[in-house]
């Protein structure tokens, strides 16, 4: 029997995208996942997460009855890592692509900013509260992102899922709209929780695997101090922005192969 890991997407992006990473994980791995993070009224967006970490931990109480390896990318990352926190006996190892831990006076400084809204300036969240949501067929909204610097840089059979799934066709005419609501997009950048410091103070009852890009913003603005203490030999560098499973999706999925090996 195959192993499980549960997968948890970025912010902004169902799970579906992440499709050719996932083939290159099935002839090893059973892959499982939530599509649409923080969708589902019965766990809404707050504060440092704990409802969203309830929709993970539901999904996996209800799925499996053996521990599960979880896989996340961005904000997929942190609820794999404090569903771990929270129910270490349900998971048998996490890796987490670009989720750099926040502790320390960064934690501080994040509170602080997020109250003051000087976060919505180091973050996409001012962006989510105006983006587009309608294109009027498929081909305009490959056109409206592959123009984009940041998309310009995916591998292509990755854009094209995020297209087929993060931007349904709505009409009989061929339009097409975001499947992600916006407010709910932004309400989860504007709740990044600020308090692992503290609840890794005394490290992970479950071992962790760290993927970091090379040109990450996120990584640059959080440091890896607290990261690399947490997964100690278990760190990996990829070329690559914040969304560098999007741009290097074989690359990443080897690395996860790597990571979940050494972690038995």
């Amino acid at each position: 029997m195959k192993s499980i890991i549960h997968i948890s997407p970025a912010n902004g992006f169902p799970a579906s995208t992440y499709r050719t990473i996932f083939a290159e994980l099935a002839d090893d791995y059973d892959i499982r996942f939530v599509e649409r993070i923080g969708h589902d009224t019965r766990y809404p967006v707050t504060r440092d997460w704990p409802h969203l970490v309830d929709e993970l931990l539901d999904d996996i109480g209800r799925a499996y009855e053996n521990p599960v390896w979880l896989v996340g990318h961005s904000l997929g990352g942190y609820l794999s890592l404090m569903a771990a926190l929270r129910k270490p006996q349900w998971v048998r190892g996490v890796v987490m692509l670009d989720s750099p831990v926040i502790a320390g006076w960064r934690s501080n400084m994040l509170r602080v900013s997020q109250w003051t809204g000087l976060d919505e300036r180091l973050s996409p969240a001012a962006a989510t509260r105006t983006r587009r949501t309608r294109w009027a067929s498929r081909d305009e909204a490959w056109r409206h992102f592959h123009a984009k610097p940041a998309f310009a840089r995916w591998d292509e059979r990755m854009l094209s899922d995020y297209i087929d799934f993060g931007i349904p066709q709505a009409t009989a005419d061929g339009a097409r709209e975001l499947a992600f609501d916006r407010l709910t997009e932004y309400r989860i950048y504007k709740t990044l929780p600020h308090t692992f410091g503290g609840r890794l103070a005394h490290g992970s009852s479950v071992p962790v695997g760290f993927v970091a890009g090379t040109r990450s913003r996120e990584v640059r603005q959080a440091g890896l101090l607290a990261t690399r203490r947490l997964a100690g030999d278990h760190f990996e560098w990829m070329e690559g922005s914040h969304l560098f499973p999007m741009e290097r999706p074989i690359e990443t999925a080897r690395a996860v192969q790597r990571l979940l090996r050494g972690l038995e």
